[in-house]
Parts: structure tokens; sequence; C-alpha cells
């Protein structure tokens, strides 16, 4: 199971992006919300995912917090509700947005997403309602987003990525020694700048 991607943005699409990781390209789709927060090609990027196995294909949808991953899985456990279903509803609602149309039953909410019929937003708010306890639990506790980390965890990811654009070990260690950032995207950034051409 492949649960987290970190790596080099390379293209976005209108619902996917291809994840540079060490040379392998990674082909994640994600909501239009995700797709929006995202940095722009050549970028470092991470995201949580979940693999979707079928007889004929693999495919793997990226969020940007463990608690939109954990409603993702929620969602599709619905009848009715694919995974682009979900990501429809997420991108339209954002997490929080679906954690409170279940809370409040609210069917119209989760209906104004694109491709949700109103039996099917019916069904969403009916089923998920006693499950869905669980997953919001997670939201007040921040989310499980990629940050914050162990600082130790932060600068071997924005290590990692800055090897995989094309640093060398040593320039790039010292630059992540040297920059300051609260989580790994901010630390790649200030490491970008300190080892960017002076002129």
């Amino acid at each position: 199971m492949i649960g987290r991607i970190a790596g080099r943005l390379d293209y976005r699409a209108t619902d996917h992006v291809l994840i540079d990781v060490r040379g392998v390209g990674y082909l994640v789709y994600v909501s239009e919300r995700t797709l929006a927060a995202l940095p722009a090609p050549g970028e470092a990027v991470a995201l949580y995912t979940d693999l979707l196995v079928r007889e004929d294909n693999l495919q793997l949808f990226g969020f940007p917090t463990l608690l939109e991953k954990e409603w993702h899985r929620l969602l599709t456990s619905v009848q009715g509700v694919g995974a682009k279903v979900s990501l429809a509803i997420l991108g339209t609602l954002g997490p929080e947005g679906v954690g409170r149309a279940i809370t409040l039953g609210d069917a119209a909410a989760v209906r104004s997403a694109p491709g949700v019929g109103p039996k099917l937003a019916a069904r969403v708010v009916n089923e998920l309602k006693e499950k869905a306890a669980g997953v919001m639990a997670m939201g007040s506790f921040g989310g499980g987003a990629l940050s914050p980390e162990p600082l130790e965890v932060v600068e071997a990811d924005a290590l990692s990525a800055l090897v995989n654009l094309g640093y060398g070990q040593s320039e790039a260690a010292q630059a992540v020694a040297q920059a300051e950032g609260e989580d790994s995207g901010a630390l790649i950034r200030a490491a970008l700048k300190l080892l960017a051409p002076k002129g």
C-alpha cells in the first residue's frame, strides 16, 4: 500500500498531477481544492495517498491531510460513491464542510457537489452519521496534516527533495542545515533560496 508520496511536482492536469519520486513518476488524482493548493511544477510536494486496486487498473488518489484521506475512505464506503464522486464532494465542501453536512443532516450541501443527486446525497448523510465521529475527532487534533512533524523528519524530507531536484548531497545538506522552516515545504523553499545563484 502506498500511503504517502513526497517528491517533485512534474505537471498538473485538470484532475490529476504527476509527482516524480527519485525518477519514478506517480500519477495521483486530486480534488479541485487540493489541485488549487499545490505548488507550481518543479517544486516539492507531499500528499497522503489511497490506492484503488481494480482488475485492470491501479489508481492513486492524493490528499493534503490524513483527515481528508479518512473522509475519502469513509465516503467511498457508501454504495454509489466511487473515488471520483468522493473527490468531487471533498473538492466542493472540504473535509470540514463534509463533517458539518453530515452532522447537521444537510443533504443539500452534499448535493451541491458535481455528479451527486438527491438520493445519493441523502444516503451519504444517513449512512455516515454514525460512522463520522471518529474521523471528526481527527479534525479537532489538527487533521493529521503533513505538518507539524518532528524536525528530523522535516529535514530528511527537505534533503531528499533537494537531491531529487538535482542538488549534490553535501550542498543540499548544508543548505538544509542553514535554512529555517516550520514544515518540509517552508524548509525546502528557504534552502532553495540559499542554493540559488548569487548575482
